[in-house]
């Protein structure tokens, strides 16, 4: 019952902190996701179990595509463009990795995610109209 309770606390927080959150944060909150879920891909590929791996997958397949989806390619110019290609390249990457699980690939788009989420943040936690 512990369990149940400790679960239900973390997912009202999460709740909580996705509603407050101003976009940007929003922003790391699903790159946050996405290593996650590909944290766990990586455990279902090291414990040869295809199902972990596929599930874990197609949730970051569909964070990807929530950020891919929230770009504004009119507006966001030329950064815009290039991420959107970066996501569809990473898309790309996991279906393949789904299929042909490959530990080394999977390491280097968790890399890339993470270099994107870190980045994001840092201009997520920058003060208003002061980005350096």
């Amino acid at each position: 019952m512990r369990k149940s309770y400790a679960s239900a606390s973390a997912s009202a927080y999460r709740e909580a902190e996705v509603l407050s959150a101003p976009p940007g944060r929003l922003v790391v909150i699903t790159f946050d996701g996405v290593l996650a879920s590909l944290t766990r891909a990586r455990v279902g590929i090291a414990m040869s179990n295809h199902e972990v791996l596929l599930s874990s997958v197609d949730k970051a397949r569909g964070l990807l595509c929530q950020l891919l989806t929230s770009l504004d390619r009119d507006r966001g110019g030329d950064i815009a463009k290039r991420l959107f290609a970066l996501y569809l390249f990473v898309l790309g990457e996991l279906l393949e990795i789904s299929m042909r699980p490959d530990l080394g690939r999977l390491d280097r788009n968790i890399s890339l995610i993470r270099e994107l989420r870190d980045a994001f943040d840092q201009i997520a936690s920058q003060p208003k109209g002061q980005l350096s």
